[in-house]
C-alpha cells in the first residue's frame, strides 16, 4: 500500500493532513504552480485533453481537480458534463471563482469528494483523469479501485503525476529543483511553510513508468500505457477498462 505523509509528527491521517495543507495553500496554489514549473505543466494538461478528446466523451470527472485548470481545460472536449472532484474546500472555491469568471457554470460542477470514496455510481464516466493528485491518495490502491468501478466500459483514464527522470543531466537537475528550489519558493512565498517540502517529498516517493503500470494492471486496468513528458520529471499513463 502507497502512502506518504506530509507531516510525520501529526496526529492526523494523510487525508485530513493533505486537506488542510490545501485548503492554506489554495489562495497562492496557480500563482507558484506557474513559476515551479516554469509553465511546462500547461503544455503536460493540453496532451491530457487531447487523448481524452479523442475518445468522444459525453461525461468525465476529474479526480483531485483542485483549482480546476484541467477540469475547465476539458471544456474543449466533446464532454456535455465535467466534474471536478477535489477533497479540499479551499481549492474548490479558487476552481469555482475561475469557471464562472469563463462563464463555464452549466458545463462544469465543482464537488467536494473523498477520491477512495466516490460519490457516483458504478459505470458512470466516459473519461476519469487525474492531474498531479494520485500521489495525495492516502492509500493509492484504493482510489485506483474507486476509479475502476466509476468508469465505464471502454472508458478512458488518464493520469498525469511527476516522475524522476534516469538520464544525466535530468536526474540531477531534478533533484536539486524538488530538493531546493520547490522547499525554499514555498518557504518563501507560500503560507503553509511545509507544504511545498511535502510535495517534494511525494513526487519522489511515488512509483512512477513501470511501478505504477504495473499497479493500474494489477487493479484491472487494460491497455496500460504511459508516456514520459520532458525529460521524464512527468509522465502521462493512460489506462481503459474492459
Amino acid at each position: 500500500m502507497t502512502k506518504v505523509n506530509p507531516y510525520k509528527n501529526s496526529d492526523l491521517g494523510k487525508k485530513e493532513q493533505v486537506t488542510k495543507m490545501f485548503d492554506t495553500i489554495s489562495g497562492e496554489y496557480d500563482g507558484l504552480n506557474r513559476v515551479i514549473s516554469f509553465g511546462i505543466d500547461i503544455k503536460w494538461r493540453k496532451k491530457v485533453v487531447a487523448l481524452v478528446k479523442a475518445t468522444n466523451p459525453k461525461n468525465v470527472l476529474d479526480i483531485a481537480t483542485g483549482t480546476g485548470d484541467l477540469a475547465i481545460n476539458l471544456a474543449e472536449t466533446s464532454a456535455e458534463k465535467i466534474i471536478g472532484l477535489d477533497i479540499s474546500s479551499g481549492m474548490l472555491e479558487v476552481g469555482k471563482q475561475k469557471i464562472k469568471t469563463k462563464k463555464l457554470d452549466q458545463k462544469i460542477e465543482m464537488v467536494i469528494g473523498d477520491s477512495e470514496n466516490l460519490p457516483f455510481d458504478d459505470n458512470t464516466f466516459d473519461a476519469i483523469t487525474v492531474a498531479f493528485g494520485v500521489r495525495n491518495f492516502e492509500t493509492l490502491e484504493n482510489g485506483l479501485k474507486d476509479i475502476l468501478r466509476v468508469l465505464k466500459p471502454g472508458g478512458i483514464f488518464v493520469i498525469l503525476e511527476t516522475s524522476v527522470p534516469t538520464k544525466f543531466p535530468f536526474k540531477q537537475g531534478y533533484q536539486f529543483h524538488s530538493k531546493v528550489i520547490l522547499p525554499t519558493v514555498g518557504k518563501l512565498f507560500s503560507k503553509d511553510k511545509t507544504a511545498y517540502k511535502y510535495l517534494s517529498e511525494s513526487a519522489n516517493a511515488f512509483p512512477y513508468g513501470e511501478a505504477l503500470n504495473n499497479i493500474l494492471r494489477k487493479i484491472g486496468f487494460i491497455n496500460v500505457t504511459d508516456m514520459p513528458q520532458t525529460f521524464g520529471v512527468a509522465t502521462i499513463y493512460k489506462a481503459s477498462k474492459q
